[in-house]
């Protein structure tokens, strides 16, 4: 009886640090997310800008004329916007939101169930744009 209340013990003891290993880890990729990397979530390929929102919002803009996309609907409020549009037949929405004075986050989602590639060209896109 002693050793199961023993193993139940350490299993849980176990469990729980490999649970909080996960969360840091998944944190760990939020936070590098702000570095130059990009987190795939979902079929949204996300990346932080240090730029300021109107000036990321441009480039995306822009980035969207300049892959001719038909069918265009941006949507701007206070500190976030999204564009849906339609490039090279597939559905593309990029949602822009201000995190601080000079830090943008970008989410872009090619297609319905998103595709990575589409979205990682759209993100160079619209870092060329900034640069």
């Amino acid at each position: 009886m002693k050793r199961i209340k023993i193993s139940t013990i350490l299993f849980s003891a176990a469990f729980l640090c490999l649970t909080g290993c996960t969360a840091l880890a998944v944190g760990g990729a939020a936070v590098g997310a702000g570095a130059g990397t990009y987190v795939y979530v979902q079929g949204e390929l996300k990346t932080d800008y240090h730029h300021p929102f109107e000036k990321v919002w441009s480039a995306c803009e822009r980035v969207v004329a300049d892959m001719r996309a038909i069918e265009v609907v941006p949507v701007k409020e206070i500190g976030k916007g999204r564009i849906d549009a339609i490039i090279e037949d597939e559905k593309v929405r990029i949602s822009v939101e201000y995190k601080a004075r000079n830090l943008t986050n970008v989410s872009v989602r090619v297609g319905t169930v998103g595709n990575r590639t589409a979205s990682q060209r759209i993100h160079d896109k619209i870092a060329e744009q900034l640069s």
